[in-house]
């Protein structure tokens, strides 16, 4: 562990102000390196006061592996970066190069993140881009839903840090009050001579805390943060660590159903009508069900219609 975390460690469990002379004496080193420690500790976010008597930690939102990391993800699993074009990206690479899973990868800046249908989206620095990478080496009727796992995931994680209730727009958004926060996107990477999903990488996208009229002014109405206060109620190392705490443990539960009951009483498009394009030609009519495989059936004068995540986006909700 070097200076800078040993001080970190040490003002984090105290709580209170702790003299530099303190400081100095438990790591057998001089002041001047306990000032300069942490002053390299500002300088990568953390908030450390400063009195006459010594520092006090400041909760900060630095990402760190080791408040992230759970008993599937251990520290070695967890990589991060300070930019990168796309965490997507990075999990794929990792697979290539046999990288043990899980693993999780995330972003403080993402430059190329995209969306289902390579959509790009709006990327401010600070907010959450992470991607995880699974290693199911199952064939596609066997692997679980885990776009939805995670959209349940996401959604309780949301809710308890916020004390609000979320809702998910099927099938892979997460919507706070009526605007989108998180977006989730899902890729296999396949072994066909085998005839087996060989990896699985679970994209997040998550406006985190931001001031709502710093998004472009055509996404104004639909996307917003979590945290729409300069100072939220939780860090985004709480955040990430429930996240996949639930998902692990929803995970666990299989084949118990119990993740797709919460979806469902989640769901903004049950019970309403809907627009959505299928092979060019637009249909109208009511979402009535959402299958145990994820697929959404939605009720039109030309018959139920049965919809993939795959093949369809909605377009509007009545």
């Amino acid at each position: 562990m070097s200076t800078k975390q040993k001080i970190l460690t040490i003002l984090r469990q105290d709580g209170n102000i702790v003299s530099g002379e303190k400081l100095a004496a438990t790591l057998d080193i001089s002041r001047t390196a306990i000032w300069k420690a942490v002053r390299e500790l500002e300088k990568q976010g953390y908030h450390i006061e400063h009195f006459p008597n010594g520092y006090h930690y400041l909760v900060s939102d630095v990402l760190e592996k080791e408040l992230i990391t759970n008993e599937h993800l251990p520290t070695s699993a967890i990589f991060i970066k300070e930019e990168t074009e796309s965490t997507m990206d990075d999990a794929k690479v990792a697979a290539l190069k046999q990288q043990t899973s899980p693993a999780l990868f995330i972003a403080e800046k993402q430059t190329g993140g995209h969306g289902r249908f390579g959509r790009a989206f709006f990327s401010p620095n600070g907010q959450i881009y992470m991607s995880l990478l699974l290693e199911p080496n199952q064939t596609f009727e066997e692997l679980p839903q885990y776009t939805i796992l995670a959209a349940v995931a996401l959604s309780l994680a949301i809710d308890h840090y916020t004390g609000k209730q979320t809702q998910i727009k099927w099938v892979n958004d997460i919507h706070l009050e009526g605007k989108k926060v998180c977006g989730i996107l899902s890729e296999a990477i396949s072994n066909f001579e085998a005839g087996r999903i060989q990896h699985v990488i679970l994209g997040c996208g998550i406006n985190f805390s931001l001031d709502p009229q710093s998004f472009p002014t055509n996404l104004q109405t639909k996307a917003g943060p979590i945290f729409p206060q300069a100072n939220p109620s939780a860090t985004r190392n709480q955040l990430i660590q429930l996240i996949w705490q639930y998902f692990f443990e929803l995970l666990e539960d299989l084949p118990n159903n119990k993740y797709l009951e919460i979806y469902r009483s989640k769901s903004m498009v049950l019970g309403r009508r809907v627009q959505f394009s299928q092979q060019g030609v637009t249909y109208h009519g009511k979402a009535t069900k959402i299958t145990d495989t994820g697929e959404l059936v939605v009720q039109t004068k030309q018959g139920d219609k049965t919809l993939s995540s795959g093949e369809i986006s909605l377009e509007a909700i009545e």
